[in-house]
């Protein structure tokens, strides 16, 4: 199944991309790795995890986010197939002192991406905690995917082999 298969299984729709609120772009690619810059959760969440948001509410903002960085992703392959592991996530956490499930809070994203892309979803993983961030959104994530050269084969490419 490929990750849109599982999305569509799942009833996501990928949200548009949202534009960069600075001097900055979205990924940038070199070689077979594919950088995503930090993307916060949708709908103008605000508020700091642990006084104004709960820990399941910042997990659904997390989740979120990983969707605004699953529509990056896409954005920028052309295809989720395309897709051969997402290597490396930072969340962090806009928290109150002493806050401790910032690894809670940021899982909301990488059971996202180990649901939709399974295997390949499976990453090594900085959960931190931060005293603020930018327009006081409750989490910012940013991560790493390593990416096929091109799109992998499709059937037609295989009938013709029959032929």
């Amino acid at each position: 199944m490929t990750p849109e298969q599982k999305l569509r299984e799942l009833k996501i729709e990928l949200q548009p991309v949202t534009p960069p609120i600075a001097n900055y772009v979205n990924a940038v690619r070199t070689g077979n790795l594919l950088f995503l810059a930090g993307k916060g959760p949708a709908g103008g969440a605000a508020g700091i995890v642990g006084k104004d948001i709960t820990v399941e509410q910042a997990y659904q903002h997390a989740r979120s986010t990983g969707l605004a960085l699953i529509a990056v992703m896409k954005n920028e392959l052309g295809s989720l197939a395309r897709v051969k592991r997402i290597v490396k996530v930072l969340g962090m956490v806009n928290a109150v002192p002493g806050f401790r499930d910032q690894p809670k809070v940021i899982n909301g994203c990488s059971d996202l991406f180990v649901e939709v892309f399974g295997e390949r979803g499976k990453h090594a993983r900085s959960a931190v905690g931060m005293g603020s961030l930018p327009n006081n959104i409750p989490v910012e994530i940013e991560c790493i995917v390593e990416v096929e050269a091109r799109a992998p084969a499709r059937k037609k490419a295989a009938k013709k082999k029959r032929r």
